[in-house]
């Protein structure tokens, strides 16, 4: 924003040495006139000459304009809106329609490429993985049909969690010791099958988290768990993942460390032996990871004071780039996709998960997390959030009544008006409310390194879209339609703050860990928006609903999609159902510095009139717009914003109806084990189906 600022300022610099040299040029020319005419020159020769003189001004400027640009910016009342023309001339070109289209069409070719027949199956799955399906593939069809599972190829995700498995030098024995090896250690559970019954073992160690998500996997298994062979599961008791293997390492078929080779003696070393469950000051998150990147990658070779770059001698927070997205870019996936942090390292003070308590493997165990991010080497499974049905987690849950209803009791209609401004944003309104609500505590990362809680996703969130003190006056690049002229597109500055309380609902309802946060509860609740805390059910009276990591995964996102608002979803893990969702027609994606939010709610609903409180602007022929009187006037979105919004809540519902069912993620976790089964087998072609045609 200050390069544009500065690029703003040069220009009106140069216009103003301009007009003053036109009017000392026109000023001279007159006294040269003047001159002709007392010299005794001809009445038809001096005023032809006059004239000339006069038109050379013209010349100039008409040849100079497009390099001195517009002058619209040549003053700025940061309570007012600026408006200035782009190059986009309809709706059709802007970037979301593109995108949308692009999401639409693709998941269309993505479901229509399904395979239809166990053979077909077959064919695609050695197409893709250059090996035959596991044994018991055909059963597993045979359940896919049975439960009108739609998504039959797209387990790509899966297969790259698995394949440095592959890899391991010692084939399924080696795996099935590391498999015991990192059930010894504290918050890693057992899911064991023994006989076609599954069991939780859990390791002893006294946890928070009781093992849900291990007893969440042994429900998956109900189904068809005596279809498998016997075999163990490790599950990650906690929602941050657990392995981190440095890019050397991987390099070498992951060999575990087993030597000690300070005598020469080839010693034989337990790499877990000496594992402590936190850092405690030893070492960090980031510095394992960092360690996952290629050797000259910028993260490898990242050194500088941490603090010093982010802190003021008042220990006040500075600012610090979150992104590379500019205001008016669209990420056509979320950050997991769209972000290197071995590009950018300075990234990584962003992201709670760097700066977890919870101590990483630094070699390749197996262990089962419901998400990982980029650079772990955890495999996914289903969440037990999404499984199991509670008030906290499952949309259209009753408690009262213990059953799981279609449409939840406290759904609002989505109705077509056109702006809540006029009807009242109150609890009591009959549609839901033309705003981007969001509510959660203050998680999202430990204290290892200490210092950074401020930076951490939801923190900024908070502080960034909730906020309305003086720091934010600068105005945010919108896009308008201009509904009065020519149907084209133009842009408005609006003041961060203006906006904040216009279309935001964003506020922390629960402080948890304050004494991790510079300054205590007492800045913590100084620094920040905090309200009362609200149900699952009140999350429906809005259109738009943030989903923003916390300690890993958001827990809520299959409620919000099974819900009639649209998610706008910022993620840096990748979950089990990524081959299966598709951004921008199932759910909204934002970039993880949040920069283009507002012109995502401009263009699906427009900025109301009290919030804009804009200038409209006519385009002239000199492509300036033309000042007109203020009016509190509506800031149009695209034409069919609002449909196209609901055809997203809609799209995601759907989904969630036939592709994000409980049914859908037993069908996962049952390909999962078969894909497991063999894995760990001493003899895997044994575990590979044998499919003869006929």
């Amino acid at each position: 924003m200050k390069s544009r600022r500065v690029s703003f300022t040069f220009r009106r610099r140069r216009r103003l040495l301009f007009f003053r040299c036109i009017l000392l040029f026109l000023f001279l020319w007159t006294v040269h006139t003047v001159i002709h005419y007392y010299a005794g020159c001809s009445e038809s020769h001096v005023i032809s000459n006059f004239c000339i003189g006069f038109s050379i001004p013209s010349l100039f400027f008409s040849l100079a304009n497009p390099f001195l640009g517009s002058s619209k910016f040549a003053t700025h009342d940061p309570n007012e809106a600026e408006t200035r023309t782009i190059t986009q001339d309809s709706w059709s070109t802007h970037p979301i329609t593109r995108l949308m289209s692009v999401a639409e069409n693709r998941f269309r070719t993505k479901l229509e490429s399904q395979s239809k027949s166990l053979e077909a199956a077959v064919a695609e799955y050695r197409r893709r993985f250059c090996m035959s399906p596991p044994k018991g593939f055909d059963k597993w069809w045979e359940f896919t049909q049975q439960y009108d599972i739609i998504m039959i190829d797209e387990y790509d995700g899966m297969m790259r969690d698995l394949q440095p498995f592959y890899d391991v030098k010692g084939g399924g024995q080696e795996i099935r010791k590391r498999i015991a090896a990192v059930a010894s250690l504290p918050s890693i559970d057992l899911v064991r099958i023994r006989g076609g019954v599954p069991s939780v073992q859990a390791d002893g160690y006294v946890d928070t988290e009781v093992s849900a998500r291990a007893k969440g996997l042994r429900s998956m298994l109900g189904k068809f768990v005596k279809e498998l062979p016997d075999m163990d599961f490790p599950i990650n008791a906690k929602a941050e993942g657990r392995v981190i293997v440095p890019w050397e390492k991987r390099q070498e078929n992951n060999s575990v460390n087993n030597n000690n080779n300070d005598n020469n003696n080839n010693t034989r070393v337990d790499p877990l032996a000496s594992f402590k469950p936190d850092w405690k000051g030893e070492g960090n998150v980031w510095d394992a990871w960092r360690r996952t990147c290629p050797p000259n990658t910028k993260a490898r070779r990242y050194f500088s004071s941490v603090r010093s770059g982010m802190y003021t001698m008042d220990n006040e927070l500075l600012s610090l780039p979150t992104s590379t997205t500019p205001q008016f870019t669209f990420s056509p996936n979320t950050p997991y996709h769209d972000q290197s942090f071995c590009d950018d390292p300075h990234l990584h003070y962003t992201q709670g998960h760097f700066f977890s308590d919870w101590r990483t493997l630094g070699e390749l165990y197996p262990v089962m997390s419901p998400a990982r991010a980029s650079g772990f080497s955890d495999i996914k499974i289903p969440s037990h959030y999404y499984y199991g049905s509670t008030a906290r987690y499952t949309y259209g849950w009753d408690a009262e009544k213990g059953e799981l209803r279609e449409v939840d009791k406290d759904e609002v209609a989505w109705d077509t008006v056109e702006n809540d401004a006029t009807n009242g944003n109150d609890s009591n309104s009959l549609h839901k409310l033309n705003k981007i609500f969001w509510r959660g505590a203050t998680t999202g990362g430990g204290n290892e390194p200490a210092g950074f809680a401020p930076m951490y996703q939801r923190h900024r969130a908070v502080r960034d879209l909730a906020s309305d003190f003086n720091a934010l006056v600068q105005g945010v690049e919108l896009t308008g339609f201009d509904a009065y002229h020519d149907g084209g597109l133009y842009h408005l500055s609006v003041p961060y703050s203006t906006l904040n309380k216009g279309i935001m609902d964003i506020a922390f309802m629960q402080a948890t860990s304050p004494g991790q946060y510079p300054g205590g509860l007492k800045k913590l609740l100084n620094d920040y928006r905090f309200d009362e805390g609200v149900p699952l059910g009140h999350h429906w009276k809005y259109k738009y609903l943030l989903d923003i990591d916390g300690m890993s995964y958001s827990g809520r996102f299959m409620a919000f999609l099974a819900s009639d608002s649209v998610p706008i979803k910022s993620t840096v893990y990748e979950e089990f159902f990524g081959d299966w969702i598709e951004p921008w027609l199932h759910y909204i994606p934002l970039s993880a510095g949040y920069e283009e939010i507002y012109n995502i709610f401009a263009y699906f609903s427009g900025i109301p009139g009290e919030v804009s409180k804009s200038y409209t602007s006519t385009p002239t022929s000199t492509s300036y717009p033309r000042r007109t009187r203020r009016r509190n006037t509506m800031i149009s979105g695209a034409p069919d914003g609002d449909a196209r919004l609901h055809r997203i809540a809609l799209a995601g519902k759907q989904w969630k109806k036939t592709i994000g069912r409980t049914v859908d993620m037993e069908a996962y976790v049952y390909r999962l084990a078969l894909e497991w089964a063999r894995l760990c087998s001493d003899d895997r072609e044994v575990m590979s189906m044998s499919y003869v045609r006929g």
